[in-house]
């Protein structure tokens, strides 16, 4: 890592973002590094909008986004206060497109030396990250990943697995 690292905490805004953002912020606070909370909107989810107005509804796109930023930004506002990383070193990042493409784009644009990112697996199937924004960028990232994993999720996967 460089001298002044920097560490991406990817953040869906799931019912798991504090305990995500609280994690990198601890691996930030031993390795004195700056965060980049990084956000990405879905574009699928603007396409989305667009059709619902093409239906001939009040929605826009352009008002769909700002407001899902502010919204956002709201919320990551709370849980950089409620924890005990300093403010100062916390950068929001929104961004407009695919998670996966944004996400890896971002961490060459600034020069990232870590991301941290939940795992998003919704079914016990032994392959939770098939298909899901998580496993792409394991696979695709320059620079090292690592997985969050809040207590109930570590819990249930450590009882799947059989000592012989």
């Amino acid at each position: 890592m460089n001298n002044n690292p920097k560490i991406i905490v990817a953040l869906g805004f799931s019912p798991y973002a504090k305990e995500i953002f609280n994690y990198a912020a601890g691996l930030a606070l031993k390795l004195e590094a700056n965060l980049m909370a990084v956000n990405v909107i879905n574009s699928r989810d603007i396409a989305t909008v667009a059709t619902i107005s093409g239906m001939g509804y009040e929605v826009d796109e352009e008002h769909y986004i700002e407001n899902i930023k502010q919204e956002r930004k709201k919320i990551l506002d709370g849980i950089v206060k409620a924890s005990s990383f300093p403010e100062a070193r916390v950068r929001a990042i929104f961004k407009v497109g695919d998670p996966v493409d944004e996400l890896l784009k971002t961490v060459v644009e600034e020069r990232a030396d870590m991301i941290v990112m939940g795992t998003k697996g919704r079914t016990d199937l032994a392959h939770v990250f098939v298909g899901s924004v998580a496993e792409k960028v394991f696979r695709r990232s320059p620079v090292p990943v690592i997985s969050f994993r809040d207590e109930k999720t570590a819990r249930r996967m450590r009882q799947r697995i059989h000592f012989d």
